[in-house]
C-alpha cells in the first residue's frame, strides 16, 4: 500500500498516529502507546501536560519517543482492540486514561508497564494491590475526583443553601459506587433529596436534560467519569439552557461555561504521568512506583455563567475560589 493511501486508511479509522508518521516512529526510539476512551480534542491540555512530564525527565516526542495514539471515540467497545494493537507494536509503556481504558490494557497484557491515570481509588477498582506498592506491571495517578464528591455537593450546598432537591447525573457504564454513597451520605447529612439520573450516550444526556427541565431540581451534581468529560461542553450548555446550577469534577467544565468545578488539577496528574513514563523507559519497574495521589485540588467558578444564571456567588465562596472566571 502506497504511504498516501495508508495515511487515508488510517484517519478513517479513528485511530491517531500523529507525529509517530511523521518521523517513521523515530527508528530506535523507545514507543509509548496512549489509550483513551475519548477523542484527541478533548484531551489537548492533558496532553500538554503529560509531554511536560516527559520533558522534564529528558524526553521530548518526535525526538526521542514517539507516542502511538489511538483513540475509542466515546465507544468503549473498541478499546479492548485498541489496546491490543499497542501491545503488538509493542509499546514500551502504555499510558491508559480513565478506568476504561486502564482496564483495556490491564486485559491486554500482564508485561508491558501500564500507567494509569483514575478519578477513583486504584485499590478499590482492583488495579493495584497497594497504593505504596502496586505490584505486578501498574502504577500510575489517582486524581481522587470521586472521593471530593461530598465536598462538591458541600459547595453546590454552600452556593444554594435554600436548595432541597439535587439531580445527580451519572455514566452507568463507568459507574463508581463510592462516589453515589458518598453523595447520598453527604445528602442525608444535609437534608437534601437526590434524584440519580443515567446517561450513556449523547441523546441519553439531552434526554436525562429534558427529564430535569420537566422536574426541575435546584441544582445539578454532574459524577466523574471520562464520557461525561468529552461531553463536557454539551453538559454545561444543556444546563445553561434549561437554566440549572451545576458543579462539575474539573476545571475543563468552568472554562467552557459550566457554574462551578472542584476536582484536582488534572493537567498536573498528567504531567505526573509523563514524568512517571520517562521513569519507566530508564528502567524504573512499575510495580515499585507508588500510586501518585492528586494534592492540587482547585476550585474554579465561572461568574459570567453565574450571571446568566441570575445568581449571586456568596462572598466567603468567591474568597475561597482559585479561580474566578469572568
Amino acid at each position: 500500500m502506497r504511504r498516501r493511501d495508508f495515511i487515508k486508511a488510517v484517519a478513517g479509522s479513528g485511530v491517531f498516529l500523529g507525529p509517530v508518521l511523521a518521523s517513521a516512529q523515530q527508528q530506535g526510539s523507545p514507543v509509548i502507546g496512549f489509550l483513551d476512551s475519548r477523542t484527541p480534542e478533548v484531551v489537548a491540555s492533558r496532553l500538554r501536560g503529560f509531554r511536560q512530564g516527559l520533558k522534564e525527565n529528558g524526553y521530548v516526542e518526535g525526538e526521542n519517543v514517539a507516542i502511538v495514539y489511538r483513540w475509542a471515540e466515546d465507544q468503549l467497545d473498541r478499546l479492548p482492540v485498541l489496546a491490543t494493537d499497542l501491545v503488538h507494536r509493542p509499546a514500551a509503556v502504555i499510558v491508559a486514561s480513565g478506568p476504561p481504558s486502564a482496564f483495556a490494557a490491564k486485559a491486554a497484557t500482564t508485561t508491558i508497564p501500564i500507567l494509569f491515570v483514575v478519578g477513583a481509588d486504584p485499590v478499590e477498582l482492583g488495579l493495584a494491590t497497594s497504593l505504596s506498592r502496586p505490584s505486578g506491571n501498574m502504577t500510575g495517578i489517582n486524581v481522587a475526583s470521586s472521593e471530593l464528591a461530598s465536598k462538591r455537593l458541600e459547595l453546590l450546598h454552600d452556593l444554594l443553601p435554600r436548595a432541597t432537591r439535587i439531580a445527580v447525573l451519572v455514566n452507568p457504564a463507568d459507574a463508581r459506587p463510592t462516589e453515589l454513597k458518598d453523595v447520598n451520605a453527604a445528602a442525608r447529612s444535609m437534608g437534601l433529596q437526590i434524584q440519580v439520573h443515567n446517561a450513556n450516550t449523547s441523546a441519553e444526556i439531552d434526554a436525562a436534560f429534558a427529564a430535569m427541565g420537566r422536574e426541575r431540581p435546584d441544582a445539578v451534581f454532574v459524577g466523574v467519569t471520562p464520557f461525561f468529560n468529552g461531553r463536557r461542553v454539551q453538559l454545561t450548555q444543556l444546563a445553561t439552557f434549561h437554566h440549572l446550577p451545576a458543579i462539575y469534577a474539573g476545571r475543563e467544565y468552568a472554562e467552557v461555561g459550566g457554574l462551578m468545578s472542584y476536582g484536582s488539577d488534572i493537567v498536573d496528574a498528567f504531567r505526573q504521568s509523563g514524568v512517571y513514563a520517562g521513569r519507566i523507559l530508564k528502567g524504573a519497574k512499575p510495580g515499585e512506583l507508588p500510586i501518585v495521589q492528586g494534592s492540587k485540588i482547585e476550585l474554579v467558578i465561572n461568574a459570567q455563567t453565574a450571571r446568566m444564571l441570575g445568581l449571586s456567588i456568596p462572598a466567603p465562596l468567591l474568597n475561597r475560589a482559585d479561580e474566578v472566571i469572568d
